[in-house]
């Protein structure tokens, strides 16, 4: 009679080894997909955002100028050359009233050697003198701004307004200067004020700017 022990022992450890060498196999396989961490959806979103270009917006300086929306189509052309801060002067001019009306010009002066450029409304606000602002930014006065091209030691002049408060009956408040801020900058020049009370609320408590235009005033 054959002896048929060792083949079936044989086969078995074939079989075996098969088996075992499966099983190894697929728990490298699953070690290799768990390594590499999914991206979670906040992860995702946060990579979406970032191509997007989204970002933390800045809050405005207080006195700081809106955005000119207007003349956005040429402002390539205006921020080549345009006067900075750190280039200019502010002062405020004498009261000239009228109707009921204080109006003064705010002048910006050109205090650097080279030629620069200003276009538009310059940014404005009362403060104390702890730096707080007093009342709401002033309203842009409609005009169609034009370039203003200042050589050194020239000005341009833009005109702040608002109703007598004797008149108006509006709140009124003493700032301790008033910050402008030359048109697509940000840092004010701050500017001692001297001209008594000014509207901080009420009905009556608007304060209007004008469009910058040369010279010092009217």
């Amino acid at each position: 009679m054959a002896n048929t022990s060792q083949p079936v022992r044989r086969t078995a450890l074939v079989a075996s080894a098969v088996a075992l060498l499966g099983l190894l196999t697929a728990c490298g396989n699953e070690n290799a997909t768990s390594s590499t961490p999914r991206p979670t959806k906040a992860a995702r979103t946060a990579g979406s955002d970032t191509g997007s270009g989204s970002g933390t917006a800045t809050a405005p300086a207080v006195g700081a100028a809106p955005s000119d929306t207007a003349g956005s189509a040429s402002a390539s052309a205006r921020t080549d050359g345009r006067c900075h801060t750190s280039e200019l002067r502010a002062s405020v001019g004498r009261m000239d009233p009228g109707a009921g009306q204080r109006n003064f010009p705010v002048v910006l002066t050109n205090t650097s050697e080279r030629t620069c450029t200003v276009y538009g409304y310059p940014g404005a606000a009362f403060v104390d003198a702890s730096g707080g602002q007093l009342g709401p930014d002033p309203e842009r006065t409609p005009a169609s701004p034009n370039t203003v091209t200042l050589a050194p030691g020239k000005s341009a002049w833009a005109g702040l307004s608002f109703s007598s408060p004797q008149i108006s009956g509006a709140r009124t408040a003493t700032p301790a200067a008033l910050l402008v801020t030359p048109p697509d900058e940000r840092e004010p020049l701050e500017v001692k004020w001297t001209a008594g009370a000014v509207p901080v609320g009420g009905n009556a408590s608007s304060v209007s700017v004008t469009a910058l235009e040369p010279g010092t005033g009217p």
